[in-house]
């Protein structure tokens, strides 16, 4: 496949039910004490997956998936958006099962999402002003597949190196190596690095006033290592033969999130926002798939 026609691909709107998920649109018979459901979470979450790629509010998006069943002659109840909003909080979203196999080789960075504010007409007329909130998404990106293989969202006062823990905990299966910026430059990073694959290494740019430790000419750490070749090759040499520079892939997908994403949280409440991201992150793997071109060696 062409890339040309890979992008194209991102952009075509099929969609279409199949007799599975029809039969399980309605939510299974309770069989504890309380309320029957009437949806089930793949009802949900179908409607929430089009709400991120549309970038709509609930209310638009109970209108375009009565729209959608209604064409293609579906007799399902539609969830309406105070159901979407009340469900989204405790939806268990799966991450989709990964495609590679061997140790991963994970970029590791953060970027910032606003939380959506009042609007431009309540400013406007009331003078509301407030200082922006916002908060931050930390991605685990596979640099072989491309795909977001664990997310966390946190608080805006988090420190980066401190979610990198919460991050492997979601990643079955060996490290080969974790990349990351200088934010990263910290003793637990490597601690935290080890306790999930004793044999990774960790690719971190030491700061410039980094110094070797006390053991380095007898017992080198990986941050000595560094240390030792930035002073021998300099920094840009050691970006090269260390690997550093497959960095700007996980910058790439930060860009793309934002930019086919948004770079503001619609919900309003800390479970509904962490469920909107996984979401959103579910639906970039599965555009990314689609866009990806089919390489065949020529000669």
């Amino acid at each position: 496949m062409h890339q040309s026609t890979g992008l194209r691909q991102r952009g075509s709107l099929t969609i279409w039910f199949t007799a599975e998920a029809i039969e399980a649109w309605r939510a299974a018979p309770r069989t504890t004490p309380g309320g029957q459901a009437r949806y089930s979470d793949l009802a949900i979450e179908t409607a929430l997956i089009l709400r991120a790629v549309f970038r709509q509010p609930l209310r638009q998006t109970e209108g375009l998936v009565g729209s959608l069943l209604g064409l293609m002659g579906l007799d399902l109840p539609v969830p309406d958006h105070s159901t979407l909003s009340r469900r989204a909080g405790a939806l268990a979203v799966a991450p989709q099962p990964r495609a590679a196999s061997g140790p991963l080789h994970l970029l590791v960075d953060s970027t910032g999402v606003k939380l959506s504010g009042p609007g431009e007409w309540l400013v406007e007329k009331h003078g509301t002003q407030r200082r922006r909130a916002w908060r931050k998404l930390h991605l685990a990106m596979d640099a072989k597949t491309g795909t977001i293989v664990a997310s966390t969202l946190t608080g805006k006062e988090v420190d980066d190196a401190a979610e990198l823990g919460p991050l492997l905990d979601q990643v079955e299966g060996p490290v080969a190596a974790v990349i990351a910026d200088g934010a990263y430059d910290q003793d637990n990073v490597y601690a935290t690095v080890a306790g999930h694959s004793p044999e990774a290494a960790v690719v971190v740019p030491p700061r410039v006033t980094a110094v070797p430790s006390p053991a380095a000419e007898t017992d080198p750490t990986q941050r000595d290592c560094h240390i030792q070749a930035i002073a021998e090759q300099g920094r840009m040499g050691w970006q090269k033969t260390s690997g550093y520079n497959a960095r700007a892939g996980v910058e790439g997908t930060m860009s793309r999130y934002k930019r086919i994403i948004g770079d503001t949280l619609r919900s309003h409440t800390r479970p509904a926002q962490e469920v909107e991201t996984r979401i959103a992150i579910n639906v970039l793997n599965r555009m990314f798939d689609l866009g990806r071109p089919n390489s065949v060696r020529a000669a």
